[in-house]
């Protein structure tokens, strides 16, 4: 026998009301979030990952945090690589607010894996591994919310241009950072969040300028015309191989947004042995002592390590 014709479950009234009683719950007992959607940029095909992948908007949803004791996973891990947090968390989302604040604005149809969520609460980043879209399972003929299953982010230099201070701020300071001293030789000091640009090799015919850009995350100011700053997010342009800002007169260091011109007096490196410029965002970087301690132990002077040691060339 079929199912009563005169009683039905999707009824659209009932729906949206339960819907709304969710929403309701949500922002009562839930957790303000943002939700940040990842910008692929060079998608590797066979591995499907982007590892220069971007973040340049924050959607801020409500939602409730399912962990009511804490983080899931392994948590505080201490492996050989050193201390590892492998925080896990589910989250929950409305899909009626979810496609209110971000599917209005962005081509995807619902939370993808990769993406981010932030919680202000913990100051930290969590990755969405897995999306869950149906449960609790067809109630009232109605799938209402999302459940997001998440594991701790681990930052790798990603670039974030959300617009919303405390993350673009957050990951700015934990981004790899190379100290800079210079001198104003044009203008004023260059702002904080400026890009800047030094042309290493000029343009020839056909071939393009090659230049080295980054973000100023830091500015120090010891007189007027001579300070500090720490770049981040560096990149080359008009070539494939690495490159590195470079002390010189003749190539100076001009902001795209102020306009200033400044020279470049020292760029620090590990070789310089100091940890208070050459790893200015991470005090307890111990990078010089490894690098110092393996001068004395490791051989760089062998030729032919996996051959015969009798053989010459």
């Amino acid at each position: 026998m079929p199912r009563n014709v005169y009683f039905s479950q999707a009824v659209r009234s009932e729906q949206n009301l339960y819907e709304d009683l969710v929403i309701e719950s949500l922002k009562i007992f839930g957790q303000d979030v943002y939700y940040i959607p990842r910008t692929l940029v060079n998608r590797d095909d066979i591995l499907n990952e982007d590892p220069s992948s971007r973040f340049d908007d924050a959607y801020l949803v409500e939602a409730y945090i399912e962990n009511v004791e804490g983080f899931e996973g392994t948590g505080d891990l201490y492996s050989k690589f050193g201390l590892e947090i492998r925080d896990e968390a589910s989250f929950v989302i409305s899909r009626k607010s979810w496609n209110h604040s971000v599917g209005l604005n962005e081509t995807q149809l619902k939370p993808q894996e990769g993406d981010l969520l932030f919680l202000p609460m913990t100051n930290s980043f969590f990755e969405i591994s897995h999306v869950e879209d149906d449960k609790p399972f067809y109630q009232l003929s109605n799938l209402p919310v999302y459940k997001l299953t998440c594991a701790l982010f681990e930052y790798s230099d990603e670039e974030f241009e959300t617009g919303v201070g405390v993350i673009d701020d957050t990951t700015g300071a934990e981004a790899y950072q190379i100290a800079i001293d210079l001198t104003v030789t044009d203008g004023n000091h260059f702002e904080q969040s400026e890009i800047v640009t030094q042309e290493l090799v000029p343009a020839d015919g056909d071939t393009p300028a090659i230049k080295i850009f980054g973000e100023v995350q830091t500015l120090t100011k010891t007189s007027d015309v001579t300070g500090s700053i720490s770049v981040s997010g560096i990149g080359v342009s008009g070539s494939e191989s690495y490159r590195q800002f470079v002390a010189s007169a003749s190539k100076p260091l001009i902001g795209n947004t102020t306009g200033s011109t400044c020279i470049i007096t020292k760029v620090y490196d590990i070789g310089d042995n100091d940890t208070t410029n050459v790893f200015a965002n991470d005090s307890a970087s111990q990078n010089v002592a490894f690098e110092t301690i393996g001068d004395n132990f490791i051989d760089f002077t062998e030729s032919n390590p996996f051959g015969d040691p009798s053989e010459t060339f």
